[in-house]
């Protein structure tokens, strides 16, 4: 067969690995497929699956993507060469988009799509409840990084989980585990860029320039260069570059022994905006070390190891990539290569300080300069073509070789067409030998065939290519009245494939003596036999029927006819200050409850320690609640969470956890609520009052607050938070113990400062973790008027970077909109110098 890796997703009935099965051929090589000559390339390199956009809905509406038209060309490709194709619907749903989204989902089906990847929980419910036998799997951007999340998954009917990139192989096994006992198959990313913020959780782009990370536009502002600062220091602190966002390229190559041990079902690689020649060289080298390891555990099986035990013992043999492979990996793409945190490695070594792209593989220097001509010694052969970067103590630049580039032994003599020196460095970034030429024919589908001319019998033809086995009649052969055929000439013509997707691994023929045939009904025959094998083969996926769904009825509820305002307090001072300035209730983070931990104006400061949080104070667990890396005991959020008291949730796992358990629980705004199909999924599950995204425009907001089943809450006054790394921002200045709760630079004010002059305040927490703000504070309360009448009916004031007098005016001022508001005014100024987010601009 052309592709010999066809991958059997798991299901409820066979989640656990059965006896005897290699781990490295049940492993699915997931690849990228941002426009149809990717496609090709990664089905050539031997991936099992592919993931795709198609139009708008997904995370990655950059690449090309594919239109309704050409997906039912990319899943017909796929199926008949037996690979999977997965529809990425992985992005923030506006309330006028959920009907579309839901839409193209179902015509994505009919064409034959195997699974949709998903964020949004109301579109996930719902293509679940409408297409009963699709496949859902939760995105990465649904910030899944613990049991909880696994668990939560599998109640909103997916069947797959992708988890977050920031857990270690011993989270990924603990989470694997929970899966496959609930039917849920786990993927990890193996390979490609890293977001330095946490999944789903990234605000940065669309607070600064208006382009949603988790509406696929990321203007990758972390990929730009920032210098931090210390508040209490004059000059910005030193640093390795000034690329403080900026992550190394992920690389599992090393470690795919180590993800088969942890349960890993599928290996996904990153770059649907990458190059064909990228796909198919990073799926290439990743299938040819797991074929390798495969054939490696079969040789330890052999001797009478199994399961784990055959499993280390491949993994003590050393087996897996070349030199060259690590440095054709390397000229793919890289910005350097880290295996992120799987290893429980957050410090400096996961970043690539000094820049931001690819920086290719060293090829050589710069030996001799003449004139215009420079001369390089190079470690490889270079070709026409190839892309190599001089490093100057001025700079850096590329220059593309040509035909002109002249070559004795190891030298080139090239003229760079700028000024080079002896010594400076050159890279290549791209190696044009590696170039991927496009047939959209190939891998051609292997086929078993059969030819039978006995006379007085039908003209007979039989194919098969996996499990689809086909035979063609004709009409009956007849003895020969001049010349015979003879097999070389029935061999010949039937084996003229030409324009075909197909291929002869094998053509028995039998023939009587004497037979008389002409070769075009030979030529028919084979042509109606492979029609037939190839619709044996794309049974199932293609011009699926489509079940009737009776439309999901929202319920419509009255408008709230007043508001409350709440305030968000990370320090007892504070907290008691906005109760005193009239706020109807408090919300303390529970990173923010733990003794030593409360932050005043972003920093911790035990003085407000002195006093206690009310008594009435409501809990707001973290974005990310899974056990800290950092070198002390693990932080456990929930235990200031009492049993069937109110809650504010962070993640679609603490949502599960939390109802479970018997809370009032409240939805914040790092869970994307944003239309209406999620509102009523939240509904049904018992939530009792919704933050909204900060990413929804009033007009978005009017149109959920007038049919909505929930009290809704927005966010009007702080500084809002960008991101959530588990990197610490402040370990750019140089490493340290990581024990985070005795951490000197904690108890100073810190902040990354762009090339503007905008200022990003940096708070980091006793899980090691960073909180990045913007520059800008956000302030609403002047549209107080217009947000109660649009449906909100409780204002949350956010004083986490405020001092006692900030966050009294910040409440006071919310109080005093609401209360005038609630009268038929709205003559409260705008505050200078403010932002009113999202409100009237929208996102891209």
């Amino acid at each position: 067969m052309a592709n010999p890796h066809t991958y059997n997703d798991m299901n409820a009935s066979d989640a656990s690995e059965p006896a005897g099965v290699n781990p490295f051929r049940s492993i699915e090589l997931l690849a990228p497929a941002g426009r149809m000559a990717c496609l090709h390339a990664a089905v050539c390199a031997g991936a099992n699956a592919v993931y795709l956009g198609c139009e708008d809905f997904n995370a990655r509406r950059g690449a090309d993507n594919f239109t309704l038209d050409t997906l039912q060309e990319a899943c017909d490709y796929a199926h008949l060469r037996g690979v999977r194709v997965y529809l990425t619907l992985n992005i923030a749903v506006m309330p006028d988009e959920a009907k579309s989204a839901l839409e193209l989902a179902r015509q994505a089906y009919r064409r034959g799509v195997d699974a949709f990847i998903v964020q949004d929980i109301g579109v996930a419910a719902e293509i679940v409840r409408t297409l009963p036998e699709a496949r859902v799997h939760i995105s990465t951007q649904m910030n899944t990084h613990n049991v909880d999340g696994v668990r939560a998954a599998a109640a909103l009917g997916a069947r797959r989980v992708t988890l977050a990139r920031e857990l270690t192989l011993a989270e990924v096994a603990e989470a694997a585990r929970e899966a496959h006992a609930l039917g849920l198959s786990v993927e990890t990313f193996g390979h490609g860029a890293l977001c330095v913020c946490y999944s789903g959780q990234c605000f940065m782009s669309s607070l600064i320039g208006g382009r949603s990370a988790n509406r696929g536009m990321c203007a990758q502002a972390c990929r730009l260069p920032y210098t931090l600062h210390n508040a209490a220091v004059k000059n910005a602190l030193s640093s390795e570059g000034d690329h403080l966002l900026s992550p190394k390229d992920l690389c599992t190559i090393d470690m795919l022994a180590d993800l088969a041990l942890a349960g890993v079902d599928s290996v996904k690689v990153e770059g649907r905006m990458k190059s064909p020649e990228y796909v198919s060289t990073v799926v290439g080298v990743y299938r040819s070390v797991l074929d390798r390891l495969a054939a490696a555990y079969d040789a330890v099986a052999a001797s009478g190891a199994a399961g784990e035990d055959a499993l280390l013992a491949v993994k003590r043999s050393g087996e897996g990539a070349t030199e060259e492979e690590r440095r054709a990996l390397a000229e793919a793409f890289s910005r350097g290569f880290t295996e992120g945190y799987l290893k429980r490695h957050r410090g400096n070594d996961i970043m690539s300080y000094r820049r931001p792209n690819n920086r290719g593989v060293f090829v050589g220097r710069v030996v001799r300069v003449d004139g215009r001509e420079a001369r390089i010694e190079s470690s490889v052969e270079l070709h026409e073509g190839d892309v190599l970067e001089f490093w100057t103590n001025k700079g850096h630049f590329a220059v593309t070789l040509d035909a002109t580039v002249a070559k004795r032994g190891r030298e080139y003599r090239l003229d760079p067409g700028r000024r080079v020196a002896k010594g400076d460095r050159v890279f290549r970034v791209r190696d044009a030998s590696l170039a991927f030429q496009d047939d959209p024919l190939e891998p051609r589908v292997g086929v078993q065939a059969a030819v039978r001319l006995h006379i007085g019998e039908p003209l007979s033809i039989t194919v098969q290519a996996r499990d689809a086995c086909v035979r063609f009649e004709g009409a009956a052969v007849e003895a020969a009245r001049t010349k015979a055929i003879t097999p070389d000439e029935v061999r010949e013509h039937t084996d003229r494939l030409g324009n075909t997707p197909f291929r002869f691994e094998s053509l028995r023929i039998e023939l009587d003596e004497g037979v008389g045939l002409g070769f075009s009904a030979l030529h028919k025959a084979r042509a109606q036999a492979l029609s037939m094998l190839q619709d044996a083969l794309l049974k199932g996926t293609r011009a699926r029927p489509l079940p009737k769904a009776e439309q999901k009825r929202l319920s419509r509820q009255p408008r709230f006819g007043s508001c409350r305002v709440m305030a968000i307090a990370a320090n007892p001072a504070c907290a008691r200050a906005a109760k005193r300035a009239g706020a109807d209730a408090v919300y303390v983070p529970a990173l923010n409850l733990v003794p030593g931990e409360a932050c005043s104006a972003g920093q911790v400061n035990a003085a407000t320690d002195a006093t206690s949080y009310p008594k009435d104070r409501l809990v707001v667990l973290p974005v990310v609640d899974k056990p800290s890396m950092n070198a002390e005991a693990d932080f456990d959020p929930w235990r200031f969470v009492d049993a069937k008291s109110p809650v504010m949730v962070e993640s679609l796992g603490q949502l599960h956890r939390a109802l479970s358990e018997g809370d009032k629980v409240e939805v914040g705004p790092h869970v994307p609520v944003t239309n209406a199909l999620t509102l009523a999924a939240l509904a049904e599950a018992g939530v009792s009052r919704v933050w909204l995204s900060p990413e929804l425009s009033l007009k978005q907001i009017e149109e959920l607050g007038g049919t909505s089943p929930i009290p809704l809450g927005l966010t009007v006054a702080g500084y809002q938070e960008l991101m959530v790394t588990e990197h610490c921002l402040l370990m750019s200045q140089g490493p340290c113990d990581q024990r985070c709760s005795m951490c000197a630079r904690r108890k100073s004010p810190h902040f990354l400062e762009d090339r503007k002059g905008y200022q990003f305040q940096v708070v980091t927490d006793a899980c090691g973790r960073s909180h990045l703000y913007n520059a800008v504070r956000l302030d609403a309360t002047h549209l107080a008027c217009d947000l109660i009448a649009a449906g909100v009916s409780a204002f949350m004031v956010d004083t986490t970077l405020m001092n006692v007098q900030q966050a009294t005016e910040a409440v006071s001022r919310a109080v005093h909109a609401r209360d005038i508001a609630l009268k038929g005014d709205n003559r409260l100024p705008k505050m200078e110098g403010c932002t009113t987010g999202h409100l009237f601009r929208g996102v891209s």
